[in-house]
């Protein structure tokens, strides 16, 4: 028997319904991806939630417990977050960037100041007072800037 020229109706179209599944998943993931200013967000809260950890450490600080090394890395672990959130400022939203930018700008200032505070200190009991002073300086200051930072 010859087969006509026609294709027979009873054949079944390809399947395209794989290929257009996986297009609209692509699509999906593609939509899901973060965008710079998600990214940087992150990275702004991720750096100011440090910096209240670190804060925090300092303030349950002793006289017996605070070691120079131990003050020393928390300083520096703020430092770096300070320079983490810097930059990620740049790819904020404009509103944000002036909001962090601010706020920034005022905790490193006094944490300058702070430091250079603690570290006038002319004996080992005048260092325990200083620090406590310092931390205590220290937590107002996060508080009245990167804490108001919504994340």
């Amino acid at each position: 028997m010859a087969r006509s020229a026609t294709r027979s109706p009873r054949r079944r179209p390809r399947r395209r319904t794989p290929v257009a599944l996986l297009l609209v998943a692509l699509l999906g993931v593609a939509a899901c991806g973060e965008s710079d200013q998600e990214r940087a967000q992150k990275k702004v809260c991720s750096a100011r939630a440090d910096i209240s950890e670190q804060v925090d450490q300092l303030k349950a600080l002793t006289p017996a417990t605070a070691t120079v090394d131990g003050v020393r890395q928390s300083v520096n672990a703020i430092q770096d977050d300070l320079k983490d959130i810097s930059s990620a400022q740049g790819t904020l939203s404009d509103d944000r960037r002036a909001q962090v930018k601010s706020a920034t700008a005022a905790f490193t200032a006094q944490l300058q100041s702070i430091v250079q505070q603690a570290l006038r200190s002319l004996s080992l009991s005048d260092a325990s007072t200083q620090l406590q002073a310092a931390v205590g300086d220290l937590t107002t200051a996060y508080r009245d800037s990167l804490g108001k930072i919504d994340c």
